[in-house]
């Protein structure tokens, strides 16, 4: 009897609910959609340079081993450590003694093979008178001539010992050869230098100008050259200098920029088979010294300038598995998710090739909450991003084919 008063309970109050949550459903269905507001910016077109970046690392313009050219213990240690030299500075100073032995030696060998000359010449001198008269044999008389050239010889061979004893004795004192920064040392005073021991004692560089060495595709390098014969110069030979043309920024490994523009010092004679790059080294001036060699560094120089470039921020485009959208807001301030094929990068900027079209607004703040179709309150800001391209002079709205074209091949 109580179970089928219970199935009668059930089935009343679920007759009862369903009127109650079919209500419920409507209120939700009438209920407008939550509008998020968000920050837009629209899409701009302006004339941009595009830059090629490497990294590389400095050295100084000259790069100096020093070494030890005698065999000697190390007497002195002459100069502090990383700190600027003077050319003929005294750096370090090795044991003389055996090499002033063997100066004296030379010496004296010289002056004995002198004394012996004087004996063979006095000889000859001797003999000619007398051989005249038949005194002395023809064959004596040549002999004595041949021994006084070969003394000479002798003569000459031990004067010859004495200047390289001479000039061992001066490798006991190393001096620096060239103006420059110096490095740490390699070796202290009581330290077997030279041919049996220690041969580098230290390396010094000239920093000013600084040296920057990098690698770039052979397909870069060969832009960068067309670039600076446009500019009305030819192309850089290998190892030679190029005061104008194309200017280097040098961007430190904190991400300041050295104040000073770089030039084009060298390129390499051949491309790299292996990795297919070629070797290339600009030239900053470094009056204060901060960049010092062995510093990793960007180096970046102009390859092209870009005309009616369409300009969208890095921070508006979302790369989803190597797709790359973008939110576009709508003249209804609905939002549509639109994919975009990027570029170069300028700056904080991406260049956009397709996708967008200047005047377009997209969103740039907010994007975590926009979805396709949603109905967003745009706040139309202006982008801090264009401030770096303050001077670049704005494109139409639209470009032509051509432009675009001439755009995409640059000069």
């Amino acid at each position: 009897m109580r179970q089928p008063i219970r199935s009668l309970l059930a089935a009343s109050l679920i007759v009862l609910a369903a009127p109650a949550c079919k209500k419920e459903e409507e209120q939700k269905a009438a209920a407008p959609a939550p509008v998020f507001p968000v920050k837009v910016a629209e899409v701009v077109a302006r004339d941009v340079p595009i830059f090629s970046e490497a990294v590389g690392q400095t050295r100084g313009n000259e790069e100096i081993e020093i070494s030890a050219r005698v065999e000697g213990f190390l007497e002195t240690m002459n100069f502090k450590e990383g700190t600027f030299v003077k050319k003929g500075q005294v750096l370090y100073t090795i044991d003389s003694r055996p090499f002033r032995a063997s100066l004296a030696q030379a010496k004296a060998s010289t002056a004995q093979a002198q004394a012996e000359l004087v004996r063979k010449q006095q000889d000859v001198k001797r003999y000619e008178p007398l051989v005249a008269k038949n005194a002395v044999s023809v064959q004596e008389y040549e002999t004595s001539v041949a021994e006084e050239k070969a003394q000479v010889s002798a003569v000459a061979a031990a004067k010859a010992a004495a200047d390289r004893a001479s000039v061992e004795l001066g490798y006991t004192t190393v001096l620096a050869p060239d103006d420059g920064l110096i490095g740490k040392t390699e070796a202290h005073p009581g330290t077997l230098v030279g041919r049996g021991g220690t041969t580098v004692l230290t390396h010094m560089s000239k920093i000013d100008p600084i040296a920057v060495r990098f690698s770039i595709s052979e397909r870069e390098y060969l832009t960068l050259a067309r670039r600076r014969a446009a500019d009305g110069g030819a192309p850089a030979a290998a190892g030679t200098p190029d005061g104008g043309g194309t200017k280097f920024e040098l961007i430190l490994a904190d991400g300041s920029v050295h104040p000073q523009p770089g030039h084009l010092s060298f390129v390499d004679r051949s491309v790299n088979a292996a990795t297919g790059t070629i070797l290339i080294e600009a030239s900053f001036p470094n009056p204060g010294n901060i960049v010092r060699p062995g510093q990793f560094a960007k180096v970046r120089a102009p390859i092209a300038n870009k005309t009616g470039a369409i300009l969208v921020p890095v921070r508006a485009v979302v790369d989803q598995q190597g797709v790359t959208n973008v939110a576009v807001v709508k003249p209804d301030d609905t939002v549509e998710i639109r994919m975009v094929k990027t570029a170069e990068r300028v700056g904080d900027l991406w260049v956009v090739e397709s996708g967008v079209k200047p005047g377009e607004r997209i969103v740039v703040e907010g994007l975590q909450k926009v979805r396709p179709g949603a109905k967003v309150k745009p706040e139309t800001v202006e982008l801090e991003e264009l401030k770096a391209l303050a001077g670049a002079p704005a494109a139409a709205p639209a470009a032509s084919a051509a432009a675009k074209s001439a755009a995409a091949e640059g000069p």
